[in-house]
This record gives C-alpha cells, sequence and structure tokens, in this order.
C-alpha cells in the first residue's frame, strides 16, 4: 500500500470515528421462520421484527445494525397461543414465573371461566380491581383475563344461605358487583352451574347478569349445568342466555361425558349450528384428554349422598370404579391416588356404598371447613367424540388445567393437541390448530390486539419445532414437562428460552378495552 493510500485509509477511519452514533437498537428480528399468523392461512417463511411490546415489521427484513438476531431455521414461528380456560393463576404465588404455561407455547391464560373460585369451593369475592392490583404487586410471566365468577358474586351477596334461588334484591346487589368488574377490565361473566353456589342458580339470574356483560361488550362462559345425562339441555340453556341476553356465549370444556351419548357429537354439532343460524354468536373450547378432572360431589346432582341409584348411574353411565381416581381427598389423606375400586377393596366394601361414604365425608369435610371436600379424576370421554367437538368450526383448545392439579392437562395440552390430533392422527392440520389455539381464542373471548400475528400486535409469540412439540405429562408424572418449543416472548421480553423461563416478569391485564397496563392502574 503506498502513502496516499494509507492516508485515505486513515481518512476513512477518522470520519467513521467522527461520525454520531445513535443508540443501540431495541428490536429482535426473528429470521427463516415459518410465519404461521393465527388466521388459519397457510405458513409462509419471512422474518418478524418486534420492538417495545409490539410486533413492527413483517416481511423480508433485513437486520439494523446492532438488533438482537433469532435464526428460526426450521421452526414455526406463531402468536402465543390463549388458554381461554386455565387455573394456572391460582399457584401464581408458587410459581410467578409460570413454567407449566410457558412451556407449552401459552402466553395468555383466562381466569373464571366456570364461575370463580371453582371446583365448588365457596370463598370471598375478588373483585377485578383487587385482581388488577394483585398483579401490579406480585407479577407474572404471562398475560391474564379475567371473566367475573358468577360463584364469587353468589357468595359475597348470599354469604352461606346460597341453597335456593336469589331474590330480585340480591340479583341486584349481584349485577352492582359485576357492572363494577366490568368497568375495571373484566372481560364477561364466568359460571359453573354444575358447582355450589352456582348450581342453585335459576336461568333468569344469569340472564340478567349477562346482560350486565353484555353492555360493556363482553361474553359469558360457563360449565354447564350438566354434563352428563342432560347435556343436551345444558346446551339449549346457554343458547337461550345467549338469546336473551344478546351477547357471545362460550361452553367451557365441551364433553360427551355419559356414555350411552357416545358417538352423538354430531347431533351436538347441528345444536351449535343452528343457534349461529339464528344468531346466537355461541363457541366452545376442549381440552386433549378422555379424563376429566372435578369435584366428587358432581357425581351427585342433587346433592343426595344417601342415594345408591345416583352412584349406579355415575359407575353405568359416568365411569367405572377403577376409573374415578380420588387425587386430593382431605377427609383422609391416606385414600389420594386411590381409584374408588381400590378404596372399596381394602375397606372390604362395595363400590356404590364406597362412593356413597367417600361422598359423604367429603361433604361433611366441607361443611365444617369452607374447603373443596374431593378433587378426582375420571376416565369419562371416548377419543372419536373428542375428535368430532375439536374439529367443530367454533372450538378452541383450552386446559382446564394448573401447576398441581394432578392433571397432565396442566403442562401438556396444548403440545399434546400437536402430538396426538395433528401428527399422529392427522385429524387437525398444522395451521388449523394454530387457529383454535390463539385467532379462534381471541375471537371468542373478545381479546383485541393478541392472538394475530401482524405488524401492530403485541408482540406475544412462540417460536416451535412442528416435528418434535409434544406432551410428556402423564397420569403417574402430571408435571413432566413438555418439550419442542424453543422461545416464547410475551410483550415483546423473551419469557422462555432453553427450556425454561427467562425471569421475565411481564405479563399483563388483558381488557376487552385493550387498556393493559403492567406498572400503572387499569384505565
Amino acid at each position: 500500500m503506498n502513502s496516499r493510500q494509507i492516508a485515505m485509509c486513515a481518512a476513512v477511519v477518522l470520519l467513521a470515528s467522527c461520525q454520531p452514533k445513535g443508540p443501540t437498537p431495541t428490536s429482535t428480528l426473528i429470521i427463516n421462520a415459518t410465519i404461521v399468523d393465527g388466521t388459519g392461512s397457510p405458513g409462509f417463511e419471512g422474518a418478524v421484527r418486534i420492538d417495545g411490546d409490539r410486533i413492527v415489521e413483517i416481511g423480508d427484513l433485513t437486520q439494523i445494525l446492532g438488533e438482537t438476531l433469532v435464526d428460526a431455521s426450521g421452526l414455526i414461528l406463531a402468536p402465543g397461543f390463549i388458554d381461554t380456560h386455565s387455573h394456572h393463576d391460582r399457584d401464581s404465588d408458587e410459581y410467578p414465573h409460570m413454567p407449566a404455561v410457558l412451556s407449552q407455547g401459552v402466553t395468555t391464560i383466562i381466569r373464571g371461566s366456570d364461575g370463580g373460585p371453582g371446583l365448588d369451593e365457596v370463598s370471598g369475592y375478588i373483585s377485578q380491581a383487587d385482581i388488577n392490583q394483585g398483579i401490579l404487586d406480585h407479577p407474572i410471566a404471562v398475560n391474564i383475563a379475567v371473566f367475573s365468577g358468577h360463584g364469587s358474586l353468589r357468595s359475597a351477596v348470599m354469604g352461606d344461605d346460597y341453597r335456593r334461588e336469589a331474590t330480585a334484591s340480591e340479583i341486584e346487589a349481584m349485577k352492582s358487583l359485576l357492572d363494577a368488574d366490568m368497568q375495571a377490565g373484566a372481560i364477561g361473566l364466568g359460571a359453573g352451574l354444575e358447582y355450589e353456589p352456582g348450581i342453585y342458580s335459576s336461568t333468569e339470574e344469569i340472564i340478567e347478569l349477562a346482560k350486565v356483560a353484555a353492555r360493556y361488550g363482553g361474553s359469558y362462559s360457563s360449565h354447564l349445568r350438566d354434563e352428563d345425562d342432560k347435556f343436551m339441555d345444558a346446551i339449549e340453556e346457554i343458547i337461550r342466555i345467549g338469546r336473551e341476553a344478546n351477547l357471545r356465549v362460550h361452553v367451557a370444556h365441551i364433553k360427551l361425558a355419559d356414555n350411552t351419548f357416545w358417538g352423538t357429537g354430531d347431533d351436538v354439532i347441528d345444536l351449535l349450528e343452528s343457534a349461529r343460524a339464528e344468531g346466537v354468536r355461541i363457541t366452545a373450547d376442549i381440552y386433549p384428554y378422555l379424563r376429566w378432572q372435578s369435584n366428587l360431589a358432581v357425581l351427585f346432582p342433587d346433592r343426595d349422598y344417601t342415594n345408591r341409584d345416583t352412584a349406579v348411574f355415575t359407575f353405568e353411565h359416568t365411569s367405572p370404579a377403577q376409573d374415578i381416581v380420588l387425587i386430593d381427598f382431605p377427609a383422609n389423606p391416606d385414600y389420594n391416588g386411590m381409584s374408588i375400586a381400590e378404596i372399596a377393596h381394602i375397606t372390604e366394601t362395595d363400590v356404590v356404598s364406597t362412593l356413597l361414604d367417600l361422598a359423604a365425608a367429603a361433604g361433611q369435610y366441607r361443611e365444617e371447613t369452607g374447603q373443596g371436600g374431593a378433587s378426582i379424576i375420571a376416565k369419562g370421554m371416548d377419543e372419536n367424540d373428542v375428535v368430532k367437538l375439536m374439529q367443530w368450526r367454533y372450538t378452541n383448545i383450552c386446559s382446564d388445567g394448573s401447576h398441581e392439579s394432578g392433571h397432565p392437562r396442566g403442562w401438556g395440552s396444548f403440545p399434546r393437541v400437536f402430538r396426538r390430533f395433528v401428527r399422529e392422527l392427522g385429524t387437525l392440520g398444522l395451521e388449523e390448530a394454530i387457529y383454535k389455539m390463539t385467532g379462534l381464542s381471541a375471537e371468542s373471548m373478545g381479546i383485541k390486539n393478541r392472538g394475530r400475528l401482524l405488524a401492530g400486535a403485541y408482540a406475544d409469540l412462540v417460536l416451535f419445532d412442528p416435528d418434535r412439540i409434544a406432551d410428556h405429562a402423564t397420569m403417574a408424572k402430571s408435571t413432566l414437562v413438555s418439550v419442542g418449543v424453543a422461545k416464547v416472548w410475551v410483550n415483546g421480553q423473551l419469557a422462555f428460552d432453553n427450556g425454561q423461563p427467562t425471569g421475565q416478569l411481564v405479563g399483563r391485564v388483558v381488557t376487552l378495552a385493550d387498556s393493559t397496563k403492567s406498572t400503572a392502574a387499569i384505565e
């Protein structure tokens, strides 16, 4: 190199060093992804740029000097999954990083879908304003949207005197509480009509409350009044609520739990479609398992724990004694993990008498303590029905799970859909499954700016391997972590990476008005 060339090089270096340096970019660019946008449309190759809490660009993008680069070769990039029926918030004190949620690719959970506090417990009312403040004081790693729980409203107004229909003045008091919840950001009214105290309510009570939610554009979600022999009547009831209150209605964890109705999924779908044809905006969610979990009391709709006919009906129609397992039986913890048949064997009692004795003991414990009497898991669905109901165009995926419930759905629901129903059975397409976890879920819940991968939406994203994503949790080991999810972003922050949460607690309260705040009060 001659002296002139050396001088020119020095001038270039000097000029570059004198250039003003801008701030380091805060954005992240995800390249080489197969983008599945949450609409059900086919995936396409491209890149996505996120900055702050939003998606800012999608397409053929070039890296900005200094921005974070993620190479997503061979992976699917989709909107973060929305769990429309979750109980994971119950464990948030112990699990604020939400490992069971994030490891499945879920970025938003919905609380209160079956009336809250849930599973036949009668406890104090927690207002939406209190929930908002709770998230500010004790942040979690994922977003949360909340149904105001009918059971909680009823408990607050009626106290221990709830085993009857509410009076007009009591309904007005519940409506006032619900109105405040809706103003504070609740997305609607949730009810558990097979549980106490909701089991004693009239349809008219629910309609009057649902009208309050409707005024704010909210929806109504319900664990139906019956999931067994009166299932179709219960479907008719929620359709009536949607019709007369004029709001979206959502069937929580739809199932055919009476074996005499197995194979009638087409009849159920025909009824739902007929309702939609007349203008009732009805949808549903489902979890991908044949076993359900609930309270032992639901086996006795009349709460008569001396009725042998009811116990016989349970074993003939709902589940055999060997397939009903006590998960949490505080009246006698030695029975935890044992089936009704096993307990009958060790107590040298027939299964009918055993079930009656257990139900009576659980009921007495509940009366004395005010806590849930017993949690059970029972095998009570047929996979062909699960497939049929899952395929309905308005059914989205949920978990109905928690971190420590004992059911594998809390850790495995969403990956299980990909493993079992997309790859093994081929009953759902990849894009269809993602739609049922994202765009459809957001539509059903009335949530804006989430569930779609588009510029301007919140940067809730999941990056996963479509060939590897799978559940590992089982009945015997219900907390085994799913595999195949590579990264998860919540509100633009990397919340899950390298198989574990990153420690970012950036979840927000999601409202119908899209006024989602993590560090300030709900507007």
